[in-house]
């Protein structure tokens, strides 16, 4: 079956032949796959070698130019050793790109601690204006995609191994109402749909869905509201969304239960169900602590 990253770059490909706007740039990852762009656009496909800081900085004099870059990497080269860079080449100077990041929280393991980061969310929540979709299939990350690529802000578009049954009809920026209940709200985050519906198929409860997850959409979380028991499920770090929870439901006494990556560091390289067991992102585990919480 076709990855979220294949679909990636394939959609990427294609785009740089109809928009000279385009710009990709690549720290070696990836560098393989898109080397018959970089073959047809020398100018446009840029891979900086294993300069992390030297990507984003390039991407930012890029973006100063007027072109519209791409960067890409996994997780933590793309957004933690970076960070400076991102902090102050693109939002201080206040300049747009798309970036692109594979290998999710821990895709993974064997790789290690060096490639895990599921506190990448986290860390742009800190920094001004921007976008994050994290879609849950690879038919939503063309959608996702071309929906950032004409813009001039900030998107981060956050792909995984990790994936749905089946797309969603998603619409940029709006949470999908799949089905509404009574006794709470469950709002899932990409890639831990299925795993969602398998945990709660039985329960009367209200089902959102985010392929966008900033900005947040608290107007369909209000609207939707019944009962003031919301349960958030993100496949990054457990609470990354909370505040947004909180200052959408300020005015309404609610309760709420943060689902997603523990902060505990798991030092077995393992498999990357292993580690979803381990954090309780399982379907089973996901049941078991849902009931939990809505428990009289």
């Amino acid at each position: 079956m076709e990855t979220m990253r294949e679909r990636f770059v394939a959609t990427t490909q294609a785009l740089l032949g109809t928009d000279p706007r385009l710009a990709v740039v690549l720290a070696d990852i990836s560098g393989d796959v898109f080397e018959p762009a970089r073959r047809q656009h020398p100018r446009r496909v840029i891979n900086v070698g294993i300069r992390e800081q030297l990507m984003i900085s390039v991407a930012a004099g890029l973006a100063l130019e007027g072109l519209r870059p791409i960067v890409h990497s996994y997780t933590p080269f793309l957004i933690e050793r970076p960070y400076e860079q991102i902090k102050l080449g693109l939002c201080h100077q206040d300049v747009g790109a798309v970036l692109v990041s594979i290998g999710g929280s821990y895709d993974w393991p064997a790789g290690g601690r060096t490639h895990q980061a599921p506190g990448d969310v986290a860390l742009l929540d800190a920094l001004p204006g921007w976008t994050v979709h994290v879609p849950g299939h690879p038919g939503e990350v063309e959608t996702l995609l071309r929906h950032a690529l004409p813009g001039r802000d900030r998107v981060y578009l956050r792909l995984s191994l990790r994936m749905n049954a089946a797309p969603r009809p998603i619409v940029p920026g709006k949470f999908e109402v799949l089905r509404q209940g009574t006794r709470g709200t469950v709002l899932v985050v990409g890639p831990l749909l299925t795993h969602v519906l398998n945990a709660v198929a039985e329960e009367d409860l209200t089902l959102l869905y985010a392929a966008t997850i900033r900005p947040f959409d608290a107007e369909t979380l209000r609207a939707t509201l019944r009962e003031p028991s919301v349960i958030l499920v993100e496949p990054y770090l457990e609470g990354t969304s909370a505040h947004e929870v909180t200052r959408a439901l300020t005015h309404v006494p609610h309760r709420l239960l943060s689902l997603g990556v523990g902060r505990t560091e798991l030092r077995r390289y393992g498999k990357m169900e292993e580690h979803e067991a381990a954090h309780g992102l399982d379907a089973r585990s996901l049941r078991e602590r849902i009931i939990s919480f809505l428990r009289p």
